[in-house]
């Protein structure tokens, strides 16, 4: 196991495209650790930074107390798992999960011995001599891994490497992907920009976009608590709320919204960038399930509005509600009253404890 410092890189390709900024990171040894984002955000560009396949144009990349930066990728001890497998089509499946161990010289029996355990820890266990073209696409994703984890590396670098299957299998592998990092202990990285994949696996997640890294932390947190406009918008669905602080009442707050709205919050529950003083504009986060339907004789956040389109999921309901100028979206559960129907009257109520300060 071992810790990956990143101190102050950045990646500029030909032509002054600047495709990673001033990333500071840190991965913890034997931490799952994955790099979320949209597409062209850097995040593969970092990973192979890492990997060694790309230098960085500025900064230093540090394994433990271990200067990488310009060590090519076989000096660093590093398995990869690439989006299309890399996979040698014309070879068994031993012969491809044994190939890094012939480049390194390794003793046959050495290679009989490891590439059986390392087939055993994907459970493909008997299938030696297939071909990979007689193979599916989530065994193929297996003997990919097996071939990384088989050289017995001090980190795990993962990119996309799901991508390629359909949804359920994408779900068993990458259950069969957390199984195996826990079991060997190994510091993993994993580039995704599937949310649900990034929340489900990671102990920690970077959200990246444009070449920065806006957040980082467990999944809890950046769902909960989103440093940017960016995370809470591309994290699940959020209700974003711009308005004005009217109010301070200790650790609570009056905010402004839509003109004459106001919600009550709690100042604890903000971004500590956010100046929570009277005038400063503010954004407000909430997720469709932090919405309730209000009860009667409820007063405090409660919004009037009407319903704009409804969309039952069995459990939960999702309704579309027009506020004054604003549409908000709600996820109600199932038990929570009758189903409403478009253009009927709501009320909603806005809890201050599952109201977030962005910005």
């Amino acid at each position: 196991m071992i810790t990956v410092t990143l101190k102050n890189v950045s990646k500029v390709f030909p032509g002054g495209n600047v495709v990673v900024k001033d990333i500071n990171l840190t991965i913890r040894a034997g931490e799952f650790f994955t790099l979320l984002g949209p597409s062209g955000c850097g995040k593969t560009t970092t990973l192979r930074m890492i990997a060694g396949f790309n230098y960085p144009s500025a900064g230093s990349i540090f394994f433990d107390d271990r200067d990488v930066t310009h060590l090519p990728p076989n000096e660093r001890g590093t398995g990869m798992v690439f989006q299309n497998y890399a996979l040698f089509p014309h070879m068994t499946v031993f012969e491809n999960v044994a190939f890094g161990l012939r480049v390194r010289k390794v003793p046959q029996a050495q290679i009989r011995e490891r590439v059986a355990a390392a087939l055993a820890q994907v459970r493909l266990a008997g299938m030696e001599e297939r071909r990979i073209d007689q193979l599916s696409g989530g065994q193929q994703q297996r003997v990919a891994l097996a071939r990384a984890l088989v050289i017995q590396p001090n980190l795990l670098l993962l990119d996309e490497p799901l991508s390629n299957l359909d949804a359920k299998l994408r779900e068993e592998t990458r259950t069969e992907i957390r199984r195996l990092q826990l079991a060997s202990g190994i510091t993993a990285i994993y580039v995704t920009h599937d949310q649900a994949e990034a929340m489900a696996i990671s102990d920690r997640i970077a959200v990246m976009e444009g070449g920065r890294v806006h957040q980082v932390g467990t999944p809890p947190e950046i769902y909960h608590r989103p440093a940017t406009r960016f995370v809470a918008t591309f994290i699940g669905k959020s209700n974003l709320l711009e308005g004005v602080v009217d109010r301070i009442d200790g650790n609570r707050g009056l905010v402004k919204v839509a003109g004459n709205l106001v919600i009550g919050v709690d100042l604890e529950r903000r971004n500590p960038q956010v100046k929570a003083i009277p005038g400063n504009r503010v954004l407000l986060a909430v997720r469709p399930e932090g919405i309730q339907l209000a009860q009667p004789g409820e007063m405090d956040n409660v919004l009037a509005g009407t319903v704009l389109g409804v969309e039952f999921g069995g459990a939960y309901t999702e309704y579309t509600v027009g506020v004054n100028n604003l549409k908000l979206v709600a996820s109600v559960a199932a038990s929570e009253g009758e189903l409403r129907r478009k253009n009927d009257p709501i009320k909603l109520k806005l809890p201050p404890e599952r109201i977030y300060l962005v910005e």
